[in-house]
């Protein structure tokens, strides 16, 4: 089970990330969000990480020209779609793509098979936030045969990331407020707490 760290907006918190474990590290390029991060700002970031750690560019809504060209600049490893992007947009990527799902007890799984060649994200249904509402959605509501191919988010934290193993086996998981002291900045304690988690998770499988 790979881990990505969202949310990330400055060198130090990805540092503590990239050294605690996080498999992926995630740049936020909507100006709406509490945890948005200029691509200049990345830039400099993105230079400092290993060059194994994955980097992936959060988007909500933009032309597919305008995602390619700050994929493009920052060297980005991935592309998440986070808003209503369709199929198209998807297609029109330079870039491997996460597409984002917003999912609540009505959702229509069958959606998911419009997006081809893409990584199916399922977040917490909001009407206000595009992510990072740290809220859980009910996970039971899952097709089994889709729990391991999916990556998970949505209220992901030390206290639940033992069910999730067991239970739904993600092919990944994505987390950003559990983790931080207030938005925009990581808590090393409980950094370091939830990678310890996982790792013994792991081990113990």
């Amino acid at each position: 089970m790979k881990v990505k760290v969202c949310g990330i907006t400055n060198l130090s918190d990805a540092l503590l990330c990239q050294s605690a474990g996080a498999d992926a590290l995630g740049f936020i390029f909507y100006p709406g969000s509490k945890r948005y991060v200029p691509p200049e700002v990345a830039s400099l970031i993105i230079r400092k990480l290993s060059p194994f750690i994955i980097k992936v560019g959060v988007f909500v809504d933009e032309p597919a020209e305008f995602v390619n060209r700050i994929a493009s600049y920052l060297k980005l490893n991935l592309v998440q779609l986070h808003g209503s992007e369709t199929p198209r947009t998807a297609d029109e990527i330079d870039f491997p793509v996460i597409k984002s799902f917003k999912i609540n007890d009505s959702f229509n799984f069958s959606l998911l098979d419009d997006y081809k060649n893409v990584y199916h994200l399922l977040d917490s249904f909001s009407e206000v936030q595009h992510g990072g509402t740290g809220n859980k959605f009910n996970w039971e509501i899952i097709p089994g045969g889709i729990k391991h191919k999916i990556i998970l988010a949505g209220g992901i934290s030390s206290e639940n990331i033992e069910a999730i193993y067991k239970d739904i086996g993600p092919a990944a998981i994505d987390l950003s407020s559990s983790l931080e002291k207030e938005p925009g900045k990581k808590d090393n304690e409980k950094v370091t707490d939830f990678f310890r988690k996982v790792s013994t998770l792991c081990s113990s499988s």
